[in-house]
């Protein structure tokens, strides 16, 4: 089965390689070229564990190509499967310019029947803006060609991506012809042997479907960092309580651990595209827009744990982070809180060193040399005066706490995953900061 992927970002290079692990031909095209030269070359544009040695083996064994040409590669494919980004608009609306630019170009080339495919996350009813797209350059070619419309949104985790899509706990897709619904069943055939479900549905319900995952997702994290909050005024101790409620089949113990607040490119723009997709259709997301503005003020419960400790002037005062992306196994820096902290200790006069195992380069685009970089963990840790615990990859749940106590100035914690026991870290002589704990 031959099929195309449009755009080569994080989901559009994950869904392409795991197609083409199965045994399918698979060409991913992306408009820029530097991107697809690297690609050629084994160069990865992010970083996924298992991803690179995925897309080589496929490479090398012909199934997984790259081309900056939909033209050139379209002939003869089953189905497009349109991955660019929808990034927010100032309104918090998604952007759809470039999955609708895509659909136009797929109606400019198209030559036989295929299904497009929308694999970008996209507010309900834009399956509708691809299909009059398509319409609208095949009659400027005036041909007459059927080209259905379907909707398959994603559900990876970074840093899981691979196992998520080779072993998905669910597949949802949205159709409208029984031709459409064929190619998919076949498409996804190879899951389909190993037991995992399918759920064809309407394309409404179907965009309607990834928005409201990742919505409960992110409230599940506002709520927990909230109860959070509570637990440190009145003195409970939220891991104590996060047992508690996890227990609870109905709850479960996913998404219930307190932090800064979630980031990525996934939860913070598909709440507020789903708040302004609300908003358009005159109704008010009252739970999401708390949820929202949780973690807007959840990004800053550190920062204020460090000036409540030091002072509101920082000058002088260097603090070590570990930890730069949003989560572990990413380099993801997009929505980071790691970039808000940084932000508000500069502004209040303070120097920051950091070192994450892989977010680093990431980090520069959107930092600079407004902070400094460490080589490893220990390095960033020198003279400092508090460490920072940001991102709790897992070579920094059990480090070496009497050699981090002779690096630093002074022997000072603010963990901001809870991944650190305070009680016997106290015990050692430091002083500790979790969030939601005493």
């Amino acid at each position: 089965m031959k099929i195309t992927i449009v755009g080569t970002g994080y989901v559009g290079l994950v869904t392409g390689t795991c197609f083409a692990e199965t045994g399918m031909d698979v060409t991913c095209v992306d408009i820029d070229i530097k991107k697809i030269e690297n690609l050629k070359k084994g160069i990865l544009p992010i970083y996924e564990p298992g991803l690179e040695e995925m897309v080589e083996r496929n490479v090398k064994k012909g199934r997984l190509h790259f081309s900056s040409s939909l033209k050139d590669c379209i002939k003869g494919s089953e189905s497009v499967f349109i991955a660019v980004g929808t990034p927010p608009g100032e309104d918090g609306s998604a952007d759809l310019k470039y999955v609708i630019g895509v659909a136009k170009e797929i109606g400019e080339y198209a030559e036989n029947y295929m299904v497009v495919v929308t694999k970008s996350t996209v507010p309900v009813g834009t399956s509708l803006k691809v299909k009059n797209a398509l319409k609208e350059a095949l009659k400027k070619r005036n041909i007459s060609l059927e080209i259905d419309v379907a909707s398959n949104p994603e559900f990876l985790k970074e840093g899981a991506a691979i196992d998520d899509f080779l072993k998905p706990d669910r597949i949802v897709v949205g159709v409208d012809t029984d031709a459409a619904k064929e190619i998919m069943n076949r498409l996804y055939k190879p899951f389909l042997l190993n037991g995992h479900p399918i759920y064809f549905m309407d394309i409404p319900s179907a965009e309607m479907t990834k928005y409201a995952a990742n919505a409960m997702l992110a409230t599940k994290i506002s709520f927990m960092n909230d109860i959070a909050n509570l637990c440190e005024i009145m003195g409970a101790d939220v891991n104590m309580v996060r047992k508690g409620i996890g227990s609870d089949a109905r709850i479960g113990t996913k998404f219930i651990y307190p932090g800064i607040g979630y980031g990525g490119s996934c939860f913070p723009k598909d709440v507020k595209a789903l708040i302004k997709t609300a908003k358009q259709n005159g109704y008010d997301m009252q739970i999401l827009n708390a949820v929202e503005s949780v973690n807007e003020n959840q990004k800053s419960v550190l920062f204020n744990k460090i000036t409540s400790h030091f002072g509101k002037d920082l000058k002088g005062k260097i603090f070590a982070m570990w930890g730069l992306s949003f989560k572990p196994k990413t380099d993801d820096m997009r929505e980071a809180p790691s970039l808000v902290l940084i932000d508000k200790i500069l502004h209040a006069g303070g120097k920051v060193i950091a070192y994450d195992p892989v977010a680093i380069h990431e980090a520069q685009k959107f930092i600079g040399d407004n902070i400094s970089y460490a080589n490893d963990d220990y390095d960033a840790l020198k003279d400092a005066d508090a460490l920072l615990l940001i991102t709790e990859w897992n070579e920094f749940r059990s480090p070496d706490f009497e050699k981090v106590s002779s690096l630093l100035k002074n022997k000072i914690i603010f963990d901001g995953r809870n991944i650190y026991d305070g009680n016997e870290l106290r015990k050692l002589g430091y002083t500790y900061f979790g969030i939601g704990v005493k």
